[in-house]
């Protein structure tokens, strides 16, 4: 069986984050012309120039007026998980400490977040694990992307027992909060919380789409999911996190 060759996309990803390669194109370096790169890779100049677009659009790359496009210096986002899940969320108390908006502005960058989208809908089988429901029962989800410096960071996306969350604050647009939460408010104050790191599975052609990833780049996951559980010991939220690798830094921080 013949071997596929690989991608245009994944040869050029690879050259642009594996400084152990001899053509790799370093932070600052200029990047090939259209024409010289579909010559040295065999690739269409329309292909070239679609995988240059999503590498700008991703931060890989980009334009500078009248010079040409160059190699972006990537960033991670530090992101201190123990602050941010000690108190962050959509049922965060009325503080903004370790918050989404507070860890990015700390390192000296522009935090922003996608109108988020509530909606009523049967629970898809990982968060109906998460949360201890049946089959056919509905959740209230929240979608959002949280971007830095106007770049897709992160996916976001929680989830409610649609019996608690319905019609509630929950599903409001705007941000919210409340001096103990909201699902305190709602009789379900958050006792503990569980949270679950993987690297697996690989990002999926959605999740690809939310976080203006190329169809066919291969990039390095981080999933972190968070659940929370009331005084009655009942899981009341998940909230999902989808991270590329090579944009966020997971940091805890422990006492000694």
């Amino acid at each position: 069986m013949t071997k596929e060759p690989p991608r245009f996309a994944d040869q050029l990803l690879a050259r642009l984050t594996d400084p152990d390669l001899e053509d790799h194109l370093a932070p600052g370096e200029k990047l090939p012309s259209t024409k010289e790169l579909a010559k040295e890779y065999g690739v269409a100049a329309q292909t070239v120039f679609r995988t240059v677009a999503r590498f700008k659009a991703m931060g890989y790359l980009e334009g500078q007026q009248g010079r040409g496009v160059f190699v972006r210096k990537i960033v991670p986002l530090e992101f201190p998980v123990d602050r941010f899940e000690h108190n962050s969320g959509r049922d965060a108390p009325d503080t903004d400490h370790g918050s989404w908006k507070a860890i990015v502005e700390a390192q000296g960058r522009a935090p922003s977040q996608d109108t988020q989208r509530a909606s009523v809908e049967p629970a898809p089988a990982d968060i109906r694990a998460h949360l201890g429901m049946e089959e056919h029962t509905h959740v209230v989800l929240i979608r959002q992307v949280r971007r830095v410096d106007g770049v897709p960071f992160q996916i976001a996306d929680s989830a409610f027992p649609a019996r608690i969350a319905l019609d509630s604050p929950l599903m409001w647009e705007e941000d919210v909060s409340a001096q103990d939460g909201i699902l305190a408010e709602l009789g379900h104050p958050v006792r503990r919380k569980v949270v679950k790191m993987t690297a697996w599975p690989p990002m999926t052609p959605t999740e690809k789409r939310r976080l203006d990833v190329p169809e066919d780049a291969m990039v390095p996951v981080l999933r972190q999911v968070r659940i929370c559980y009331d005084r009655d010991d009942m899981p009341v939220s998940v909230l999902a996190t989808v991270a590329p690798g090579h944009l966020n830094s997971f940091v805890y921080e422990m006492k000694a």
